[in-house]
């Protein structure tokens, strides 16, 4: 039984990667918005159904690796040595993806043209500005968690405020780096580049928090 179950699930996270990958060539190729979840179906071979199955909205499909960003974060700052601050495990988390040139670390080749695609349309500019708020939600309730807190507390502020902090960090480096490679500076460069100023950013918001 457990190894059907093994079977079952591997097929399932190959279909779901299939699935993604075929829409995100699509849509890199002709655009976001000039693609249908129906045309995603039968260039993957499946159904409209198992499309929605495995995402239940169109702009999941090319932002597929929230889910991924989310359970990384969360083993992070979970399964943090002993007496490692939890905004420590994420720092040491976020730059060793760059060192690494973890997909998500966001310094790939293809990037620029991901995030192209991305700001051409205002439907998935707000999808991730959707995921970017839950995505905080989610560091302000690991923050709590690890803290021994109430995330829901209205008069805790704390946890709140250092998930966005680390999320405006993140994004305002990020950024820079994007647009950076968008002018045509070489990867490496911006690479090395970016790695010193998250680690400066992070470092910073450490000491901010660490003030409350």
């Amino acid at each position: 039984m457990t190894e059907t179950l093994g079977l079952r699930e591997r097929k399932k996270r190959q279909t779901r990667q299939l699935i993604s990958d075929v829409a995100s060539g699509l849509f890199m190729q002709r655009g976001f918005d000039n693609v249908t979840v129906a045309e995603v179906a039968e260039a993957a071979g499946v159904s409209t159904k198992t499309v929605f199955n495995y995402f239940p909205r169109k702009e999941d499909l090319f932002l597929d690796r929230y889910p991924e960003a989310v359970e990384l974060v969360t083993r992070a700052v979970r399964e943090r040595a002993e007496g490692e601050r939890p905004l420590a495990a994420l720092r040491r988390l976020f730059l060793g993806m760059l060192r690494e040139g973890h997909p998500l670390g966001g310094i790939a080749p293809g990037y620029e043209v991901f995030w192209r695609v991305v700001q051409d349309s205002p439907a998935l500019r707000a999808r991730a500005r959707e995921l970017v708020e839950e995505f905080e939600g989610v560091l302000a309730h690991l923050f709590a968690e690890a803290a021994g807190r109430d995330p829901a507390d209205p008069a805790d502020p704390a946890p709140r405020l250092a998930a966005a902090l680390v999320v405006a960090a993140y994004r305002a480096v990020y950024v820079t780096s994007i647009d950076r490679i968008r002018a045509g500076d070489p990867m490496q460069d911006v690479l090395a580049d970016r790695i010193t100023l998250l680690d400066r950013a992070l470092q910073a918001v450490e000491r901010a928090v660490a003030a409350f």
